[in-house]
């Protein structure tokens, strides 16, 4: 069997009727013409939307095919033990030129129960945002069922809700049950559990060409909803030059995130991890060099690196902003 080796994916581009330019204009993204694209689907084991390997003797290949033939190599022996041949993460970009719909995810037990489905905690990473983009993320009052139920039915339901100015570099952690929307004008990277299930709440009464509205879920939703008031919804972290910063470590996913500057590198040891990581390249330009020779990696490129690869180096060669992603 070959060695494994630093694994690209084709992006599989979603269009959305609040899609945009930025994964063009921000991150070099190839996009179909004439459409709006809103999402690129970095690296994804979603029925009917498998990444496909592009580059290297396996390109060709999906994400389920690589795990079954390589299993704990490629993901980790304790990722293969636990998820089997289910990669667990989905990783997106997301470019909203209009307002998200407010939605909210439904956690492990209730996805369980009512889709077989895994929940979907997630995080976002602001990439890039206009001067006057917003986050919605949580609620900025105390708030119960029957309150949400009244505001939702009013059409009022962002006047309870947390809202922040975007900056880039904000994170945010968003726990299954956290009410939430990207507004527009933002560039976002999403780390989530391998799941599509999404209760939209309120759409911001947007009709499509034909002049209908999107579906709603706002009976699904109401159960899903975690009502609590929290202090603060933005992550707090340090991003220390040329080295690993974490940004999110829950038992979904641990996030960090790497600034390289140029002529400089960072050398790393994944052999106490077990687990398969993902880079997903922001800004810039590095190498990723490995035992068996070395992968180039650009802004807007998504690597992932096989568990059985323990000794990664990266080499900066324009000044890089890297997110890396594995688990615990």
């Amino acid at each position: 069997m070959s060695s494994l080796y630093p694994l690209k994916f084709n992006p599989i581009f979603k269009e959305r009727i609040w899609g945009g330019e930025k994964l063009k204009n921000l991150l070099a993204k190839e996009l179909p013409a004439n459409t709006k694209i809103g999402e690129s689907w970095e690296l994804s084991a979603v029925n009917g939307d498998i990444s496909v390997v592009s580059n290297g003797f396996l390109k060709g290949n999906d994400l389920k095919e690589l795990i079954e033939v390589y299993m704990g190599d490629l993901v980790g022996e304790k990722v293969y033990e636990k998820f089997g041949e289910d990669f667990p993460l989905l990783i997106k970009l997301i470019d909203a030129s209009d307002d998200l719909s407010i939605q909210v995810h439904p956690n492990d037990k209730l996805a369980k129960e009512r889709h077989n489905s895994f929940g979907k905690t997630e995080m976002w990473y602001v990439v890039g945002c206009d001067s006057d983009a917003k986050i919605y993320v949580g609620f900025n009052q105390e708030v119960d069922k029957n309150k949400y139920v009244s505001y939702l039915e009013k059409n009022k339901l962002a006047e309870i809700l947390n809202t922040e100015i975007s900056q880039k570099g904000d994170t945010y952690f968003i726990p299954a049950g956290r009410i939430h929307a990207i507004g527009k004008g933002n560039l976002i990277a999403e780390i989530q559990q391998t799941s599509d299930i999404t209760y939209r709440m309120y759409d911001w009464g947007r009709v499509d060409d034909k002049g209908n509205p999107r579906e709603l879920h706002t009976e699904l939703a109401v159960d899903a909803i975690d009502y609590n008031v929290y202090p603060s919804y933005k992550s707090s972290y340090e991003a220390k030059d040329n080295q690993s910063n974490q940004l999110v470590d829950s038992p979904y996913f641990t996030t960090n995130l790497i600034k390289l500057n140029a002529g400089k590198g960072l050398e790393t040891d994944y052999a106490m991890l077990d687990s398969f990581v993902i880079y997903m390249v922001l800004e810039g330009e590095i190498n990723i060099a490995y035992p068996d020779g070395k992968e180039k990696a650009s802004a807007g490129d998504t690597v992932l690196i096989p568990a059985s690869l323990e000794q990664i180096t990266l080499e900066c060669h324009k000044n890089a902003e890297i997110l890396e992603v594995y688990i615990k």
